[in-house]
């Protein structure tokens, strides 16, 4: 058991480092509903309540586009591979190490998305995702959010439920817009839905790299003699 001083320590340390970073409260605090990888099924709705993106409602899709299957190969896992490049905000599909299709996606706000190779554990074609607070303006509550790919390893369980899917409630791809998870235009979700595999890798790396704001610049002070 720790001790108070320590404990205070600790506590004040995770608070200093937190006041630090972009987005400080947001990331401590706003986090995706975890999933139960035994229970996972289609929870399509035909008929969705509203849907929620930080806290602003919106109506959430009444069909789930069919996959698009003519753009990617067709051959086995052993050969495919996923590589998200979270710096520059893309994700690419290998087939047999050729670069055969690239992506533009949106990953984790406030380094939410983790480094690392994991691999696909399930695919649903739609799903309810939630999480974020109310309080500090991340609520999110998104039915039938479209072509899952759900991905772990050894250190990022299930439970977590991270993935790569589709998106219909923002446009704004290129920069982290997500909870931790890959979002991705509905389109290309459904295209690399198609082609990924049950224990297709996903190779993820990099960060992003937020602009920090200019400083003001001083006009020149000008005299009249």
């Amino acid at each position: 058991m720790l001790k108070p001083l320590p404990l205070l320590l600790s506590l004040y340390f995770l608070l200093a480092t937190a006041l630090l970073t972009q987005n400080s409260w947001p990331s401590l605090f706003s986090h995706q509903d975890p999933v139960d990888p035994a229970h996972l099924v289609d929870n399509f709705d035909s008929n969705p309540p509203l849907a929620y993106f930080n806290n602003q409602s919106l109506s959430a899709p009444k069909s789930i586009p069919q996959e698009i299957r003519q753009i990617l190969g067709e051959t086995s896992s052993s050969s495919k591979r996923i590589e998200v490049d979270l710096t520059n905000q893309k994700a690419m599909a290998f087939e047999n190490n050729n670069l055969i299709n690239e992506f533009t996606i949106s990953s984790g706000k406030w380094d939410r998305t983790p480094n690392g190779t994991f691999y696909i554990w399930s695919k649903i074609r739609s799903q309810k995702m939630s999480g974020g607070s109310r309080e500090l303006g991340t609520y999110y509550y998104l039915p039938n959010v479209p072509y899952i790919m759900f991905f772990y390893n050894d250190k990022t369980p299930k439970r977590m439920g991270y993935s790569l899917h589709g998106t219909y409630w923002h446009n704004n791809f290129g920069t982290p817009m997500s909870h931790g998870c890959i979002n991705m235009k509905t389109p290309d979700a459904a295209t690399l839905f198609s082609w990924a595999e049950i224990d297709t890798p996903i190779v993820i790396y990099g960060k992003f790299q937020y602009q920090s704001k200019k400083p003001l610049q001083s006009k020149p002070v000008s005299f009249i003699f």
